[in-house]
């Protein structure tokens, strides 16, 4: 069993192995004709479900062979200009490249002493989004596994800056107020539009639910900054304290960019700590075009980015970005066996000591090989080609009888709906949705997501990949009128 370890024995058995996968893996992108095969759970589940893992086939050719069945052939596939699914991005080769590196030298990033160099490329690559952002010389961040972690990390340190800042207030005013007392007056403010990851991370952190209050948004689907303004002062009003107001640069529904500069406005005014969530639209960072949809990010005290979505990385690539490096610490803890308090004493760079996570995989080196391949404005340009291409994508649908949109993208997603010809019941209309969105994927011809708006249902496209065109875009929205009329006249056939 030995020979299967990955050491100087064993180097040309794995240069053959990853070769032979790798060759898998490149005609089947080669010979892609759709993004997945249409195949049901029902099909596969029992295929997967037969197979004895306590009987190994030794072989790797003959593990491929079985692996072809059970996943590269019905697997989707991002690449796929019709994939116009959830925020899934095509990956850059470079990338992938870094990711077969990481593996297999397989860096833990949590102490300087398992992962020297990869602990310097990812302080230098936060260095550097810090500064895209404007954060100031007292930036600093951590890699995240994705948006849901950077951002509960984010709320984690607002939530303990929050009760640091209250409670000394509350002492020097002669009152003691414990931790204990204070968590259940904390709020955190949001827009309606805004990722539920928020609500999650209010939740894990003993705030519960309740605590996030959701802002309405405009008629752009952005955060109402007069409703907010009024929310944080009843806020003060109720002996409430404003935790935290977390602003979204990218909707995941509508790439929707609140008004930053207005919210950092309010949450100065109310001494409240900003964090933009920019995961969708944190691309614009190195937009060649469009940076200034951003402007006022500069101002927030976090920011979480998401690097396999506008970045074109493949998945986990996130971070957590802070203006000041000190409200790190509110996750520091020193462990004797790993990271003694004497290493930070000897300036021994353990990124452990930022993050919420122990074992870490060596993320970054994938942003650090794209970078250094295709340079920010190389990636930027594609981000770019997504957003012209939703623009256009606008100009189609809100041309089309067929279907109403619901607002112009501000980055690459389009939001919209079916409507038929003939009045339809409101029910029977939103079962239209869901039935047609449902077809197609069965088909395997196209992927399209799907969401609510205003209590009703409509359908979603999600454009991360420069491959796909306007023509894609019309013939998935043939498709999709085809599968919901379909639906429709044969439901009210039944109902006649």
């Amino acid at each position: 069993m030995r020979s299967h370890l990955l050491n100087e024995t064993t180097a040309d058995l794995y240069r053959r192995s990853v070769t032979e996968g790798v060759d898998r893996v490149a005609a089947k992108l080669a010979t892609t004709e759709r993004p997945h095969t249409g195949i049901s759970v029902d099909e596969l589940a029992p295929v997967i479900n037969g197979i004895d893992l306590d009987k190994p086939l030794a072989d790797a050719t003959a593990v491929l062979d079985e692996l072809e069945d059970v996943y590269l052939r019905d697997a989707v596939y991002f690449h796929h200009p019709r994939y116009l699914g959830h925020l899934n991005c095509p990956v850059v080769i470079p990338a992938v490249l870094g990711e077969a590196v990481l593996s297999a030298v397989n860096s833990s990033l949590d102490t300087w002493d398992q992962s020297i160099g990869g602990t310097l490329i990812e302080r230098r690559l936060i260095d550097w989004t810090a500064q895209r952002i404007g954060l100031g010389p007292a930036a600093d961040g951590i890699f995240t596994s994705g948006g849901s972690q950077s951002n509960f990390h984010a709320l984690l340190l607002a939530r303990d800056e929050a009760c640091r800042i209250v409670m000394k207030k509350e002492l020097d005013e002669g009152r003691e107020l414990t931790k204990a007392e204070l968590l259940p007056k904390l709020r955190i403010f949001t827009s309606e539009a805004s990722h539920f990851s928020v609500k999650k991370s209010a939740a894990m952190l003993g705030l519960g639910y309740e605590a996030v209050i959701a802002v309405p948004v405009d008629r752009n689907r952005r955060m109402d900054t007069a409703v907010l303004a009024l929310e944080l002062e009843e806020c003060a009003a109720e002996g409430l304290f404003p935790m935290a107001v977390v602003a979204t640069a990218g909707t995941t529904d509508f790439g929707s960019i609140d008004p930053l500069p207005e919210i950092a406005r309010l949450t100065a005014e109310h001494s409240a700590w900003m964090h933009v969530d920019a995961a969708y639209g944190c691309g614009l960072l190195v937009s060649p075009t469009r940076r200034h949809l951003l402007d006022g990010i500069e101002h927030a005290d976090s920011v979480t980015v998401d690097y396999h979505k506008s970045f074109f990385q493949p998945v986990s690539s996130s971070a957590m970005l802070v203006r000041d490096r000190d409200t790190l610490k509110h996750a520091t803890y020193h462990a004797d066996y790993l990271n003694p308090r004497r290493m930070a004493e000897e300036r021994i760079p353990n990124q452990v000591d930022k993050s919420i996570q122990t074992t870490r995989r060596f993320d970054a080196l994938k942003l650090w090989m794209t970078l250094r391949v295709m340079g920010a404005d190389g990636v930027g340009s594609l981000f770019d080609e997504v957003i012209d291409l939703a623009a256009a994508g606008w100009d189609l649908i809100d041309a089309d009888p067929r279907f109403e949109v619901v607002v112009k993208p501000q980055i690459s997603t389009l939001v919209f709906r079916f409507l038929p010809g003939e009045e339809a019941p409101a029910d029977l209309l939103d079962e239209a949705q869901l039935h047609a969105r449902k077809a197609l994927f069965a088909s395997g011809e196209a992927v399209v997501a799907g969401t609510k708006v205003d209590g009703k249902q409509y359908l979603k496209f999600t454009l991360l990949n420069p491959q796909t065109t306007t023509a894609d875009i019309a013939a998935v929205l043939d498709l999709l009128a085809a599968h919901a009329e379909q639906f429709l006249g044969e439901s009210l056939a039944v109902h006649h």
